[in-house]
């Protein structure tokens, strides 16, 4: 039995413009945001999903809700779907960290997970707790899943997924395009990766 597992980063967010960290708090999407959650839940309404989950945080839920309800589907929250904490990081900018603590900030740009950011979450416990959601959903669902979470956590847990270096996650995905399609296949066989930052389009889901 495989599952097709959609990735999807949430909206654009009021933090995005100023590239602020925005880990577990709690900011909404933009105007941008909700066209962005529109455009990809036309896709959904063709796209045969048979589950639609999200994150606790705002911008993951406005993002699915749309998708959700054009595919005749609840919205599901997982907690294990929250963002990364960046910790000391959390609301500022590059230059602000810069500022602030240009030590800290030097260390987690050389190697992001044994130097993440103190009074943050480890990024191997965040990866943990998205494989530990995959397999729950392995388990009781097949067909095709949506997945709204967030940018970090995705890019970490699709290394873990294809045994490629965690302190790579940041160069090996510098990024992931807001609302844009990440598919992985999980069967038997393995994971295997179909899509990366594919934009949405409407009507054609394949």
């Amino acid at each position: 039995m495989s599952l097709h597992v959609i990735f999807v980063r949430h909206g654009e967010t009021v933090w995005h413009a100023e590239n602020r960290y925005a880990g577990t708090t709690d900011v909404t999407l933009t105007e941008r945001g909700r066209a962005q959650s529109r455009a990809l839940a036309d896709w959904a309404e063709h796209a045969e999903l048979t589950a639609v989950f999200a994150s606790p945080l705002r911008r993951s839920q406005e993002t699915a809700r749309d998708s959700a309800a054009l595919a005749g589907l609840p919205v599901t929250v997982d907690e294990r779907l929250r963002e990364l904490d960046f910790g000391i990081a959390e609301g500022l900018t590059r230059a602000e960290m810069r500022q602030r603590f240009p030590d800290h900030l030097a260390a987690f740009l050389t190697d992001p997970v044994a130097n993440h950011f103190p009074k943050g979450e480890n990024p191997l416990d965040a990866s943990d707790r998205y494989l530990d959601f995959l397999t729950d959903l392995q388990a009781a669902h097949e067909g095709r899943v949506l997945v709204v979470g967030h940018s970090t956590a995705i890019r970490l847990t699709l290394c873990r997924l294809l045994g490629l270096p965690l302190h790579g996650y940041r160069r090996t995905f510098p990024f992931l395009a807001n609302c844009a399609l990440n598919e992985l296949v999980l069967n038997g066989d393995g994971p295997s990766l179909l899509t990366l930052n594919r934009p949405v389009t409407p009507g054609a889901p394949k």
